[in-house]
């Protein structure tokens, strides 16, 4: 990295994604933060002229120019975000982390496992720091609830969206219920042993719509539903874990626990237990995930820290995701069996 305290950074895809990126760091940097919106790598040169105008920066069609403006140090980019469609994160990432720079990478961290270890691989080989935006990991609801995390043994989780063009280059497990299956993972702390699942398309090519039931070594089971042709926008985890029930709304940043509270009581001389029910709803402090996620990275990029979505995480989290897909596709293959041989 450069003497400098202020980092520059780089956004690679400039699609919904990007835009977000986009303005999240050119409102840092208006804060102060020590921050600077330096480039964009966008494929589609048709709308570079567009882009310049827009954000001031030069705008680069390909990883290559912008690779070699950096090697001739007409460039200097400490940091990237990488928000290309899932199919091209390797190679850009790849590239970025070859090249010295740390890199944001959007989930899924890659199309396969085999690409998702490369890169984990590379950032170790060349100490750079490789971010993954599971977005959820900064939201407030999920920060505030992570003290009150004791032995969690049932979650269900509902994300809904209405139907958009964007992200139809992956099935809606890798477009939403990812982010779900990040947070389980994180708070069931335990590996996955069994995994059912049924998905259908139902606008789009791939998977729109799916159910899951994904049981861990543990003996803790979570119910996955996430589908992208909804009426209705939510996003909603609920879980159990002894005498409390707790409930994250995410995208009202809402946090609501249910404690059970045993007590003794006597009836007609005989002493026994009821339960009673205690509601408490804790102080969430509001805050857009992303600008925290952006934050967090930034500030590994300083200080050389282990990122708070790691790597491994993102691998963690593709590998549960391919699984369901895996039981998708078996589930289906039965489906068409059991029509063909009735």
């Amino acid at each position: 990295m450069r003497e400098s305290a202020t980092q520059n950074v780089a956004v690679f895809g400039a699609g919904v994604f990007g835009r977000n990126h986009l303005r999240v760091y050119r409102t840092l940097q208006e804060s102060d933060f020590p921050v600077r919106l330096a480039a964009i790598v966008e494929s589609d040169t048709s709308r570079t002229a567009s882009l310049e105008q827009e954000w001031g920066l030069p705008v680069y069609g390909s990883i290559d120019a912008f690779l070699s403006d950096c090697a001739s140090g007409n460039l200097q980019i400490d940091a990237a975000s990488v928000c290309v469609p899932t199919i091209g994160h390797f190679q850009a990432a790849s590239a970025l982390l070859a090249n010295g720079i740390d890199v944001l990478v959007e989930k899924p961290i890659a199309a396969s496992l085999e690409e998702a270890g490369q890169l984990t691989a590379l950032a170790n080989q060349h100490r750079r720091v490789l971010q993954i935006g599971h977005l959820e990991r900064f939201n407030p609801a999920v920060a505030a609830v992570r003290g009150l995390l004791n032995g969690p043994m049932f979650f269900e989780a509902h994300r809904l969206s209405v139907f958009s063009p964007r992200s139809l280059d992956v099935d809606v497990v890798l477009d939403l219920m990812i982010h779900d299956l990040d947070i389980v993972l994180t708070f069931a702390q335990s590996p996955v042993s069994h995994v059912h699942a049924v998905g259908l398309p139902i606008l789009s090519p791939k998977v729109d719509i799916a159910n899951v039931r994904v049981e861990f070594e543990s003996g803790c089971v979570a119910n996955f539903t996430a589908s992208r042709v909804s009426t209705e926008r939510v996003r909603k985890l609920r879980f159990f874990q002894p005498h409390q029930y707790v409930s994250i709304d995410y995208a009202r940043q809402d946090l609501l626990v249910i404690n059970v509270e045993a007590r003794a009581t006597a009836n007609s001389g005989v002493v026994g237990n009821s339960s009673g029910l205690s509601m408490q709803k804790p102080q969430v402090t509001q805050g857009e995930p992303l600008r925290f996620e952006i934050e967090s990275f930034l500030e590994c990029v300083r200080s050389r820290r282990r990122p708070v979505v790691s790597g491994e995480d993102g691998r963690e989290a593709l590998k549960a995701a391919l699984q369901i897909n895996a039981a998708i596709d078996e589930h289906a293959r039965r489906a068409r069996l059991d029509r063909y041989t009735a």
